[in-house]
């Protein structure tokens, strides 16, 4: 019999099974892909930003007002200053910016993966790539491998299958039809931090690459000061995955703030008593909009002069035409998956005992920035320890 099962490669299942190696767990780990934490690899080409060293409140509420109390316990375990010290004990030094993002000092994930993969290969895991799960009966899980169809019965076991998106990697959602299929409530999912789908018209071509900065993105009862990219697809970037939560719906309300740091009467101010300057001199002259919001305004006031007397209020408030996001397998990450309604407090599967679900696998949003992985790692912590006490041998 298989003492302890983790399944699933990425930094949940990791997690997981470094928690259940050092509470002296005999532990066994499968991965569907040909390699482990391909997704974690990903995220760091671009800067490996592992966590964001701010307040605790501060911190908490950047998940949103429906934080479930059992995903807050797993945060308040595993926190910011705690992802820190665990990259340090890898040997990877890490420095925080200016906003508070932390990165290892090597930028990339790889240098820590390969640290954090002998350290549990030196504390005694086992594990297997191209092990896929295909189906369970109770406590018997079976496994599609290159060797043919192998069957394991764990004593405990932590699924950490991540949730719908970059399915190349790994994250494909297909296991939520085989939980729904046992009873075990699952969330739809949906796309979070992803682009937005705007159809531009042929003059923004000479735009597409550009940053837009200095704005505030307003959609529903969330706003963004974050950067967006302008690209032939759409809008990228942090000031819009933010958003994700309230632009979900295709045509919900996206406006943009072009001068964020001035009241509505401090740009009336700024404006001519007339419009006989011209519209292009005052955008450019006046109020001195860079290229790329001059052309944002000129695309979403096409056909439709803005009267002079409401400029102000249009600059402050310019509505933007969308199609809604991109699609679910592009997104950074998804919302939706097992509701906590079915776990217990230590992540346990009611239904299912000594049954534990951690990662993006369960029904939580978080905006990039940190706040993903460690939410991951917390709860692969969080599953991992309840786990090892679970039927020890």
């Amino acid at each position: 019999m298989t003492d302890a099962l983790v399944i699933g490669g990425g930094p949940a299942g990791l997690m997981a099974a470094e928690a259940l190696l050092s509470a002296g767990r005999v532990v066994t780990l499968v991965e569907a892909k040909p390699s482990i934490g391909r997704k974690f690899l990903m995220a760091g080409k671009s800067g490996l930003n592992l966590t964001r060293m701010q307040p605790f409140g501060p911190f908490l509420a950047s998940y949103g007002a429906g934080l479930h109390p059992t995903l807050r316990a797993c945060l308040k375990g595993f926190g910011p200053q705690e992802v820190r010290a665990w990259a340090e004990n890898l040997g990877q030094t890490t420095f925080a910016g200016s906003t508070g993002r932390l990165f290892p000092h090597a930028m990339k994930a790889s240098p820590l993966l390969r640290a954090w993969l002998e350290r549990l290969d030196g504390l005694g895991l086992e594990r297997h790539t191209r092990w896929r799960w295909v189906d369970w009966d109770q406590n018997t899980y079976r496994f599609d491998t290159p060797e043919g169809t192998r069957v394991l019965t764990p004593r405990v076991t932590v699924f950490a299958l991540g949730g719908a998106s970059w399915a190349r990697l790994g994250s494909d959602g297909h296991w939520a039809d085989r939980f729904a299929a046992n009873g075990i409530t699952v969330t739809p999912f949906q796309p979070s931090n992803v682009g937005l789908r705007v159809d531009w018209s042929g003059h923004m071509t000479t735009q597409f690459g550009q940053p837009i900065k200095s704005v505030e993105w307003r959609a529903g009862d969330l706003r963004s000061r974050g950067e967006a990219i302008l690209s032939k697809e759409g809008l990228e970037g942090g000031g819009i995955y933010s958003l994700a939560p309230a632009l979900r719906e295709d045509g919900a309300p996206l406006t943009v703030d072009l001068l964020p740091d001035l009241s509505v009467k401090e740009v009336q101010k700024r404006l001519p008593d007339t419009a006989k300057k011209g519209m292009a001199k005052i955008l450019r002259n006046t109020l001195n909009l860079p290229p790329v919001k001059i052309a944002l305004w000129n695309e979403f006031t096409q056909g439709a002069p803005v009267p002079f007397d409401e400029l102000a209020t249009r600059l402050k408030a310019l509505p933007i035409r969308h199609s809604g996001l991109r699609p679910m397998d592009e997104a950074i990450s998804t919302a939706g998956g097992v509701a906590f309604e079915a776990l217990d407090d230590n992540l346990m599967l009611k239904d299912r005992p000594g049954t534990f679900c951690a990662g993006e696998m369960l029904d939580w949003d978080a905006p990039t920035g940190g706040y993903l992985l460690t939410a991951c790692f917390a709860t692969g912590l969080w599953a991992g320890r309840h786990a090892a006490e679970y039927d020890r041998p």
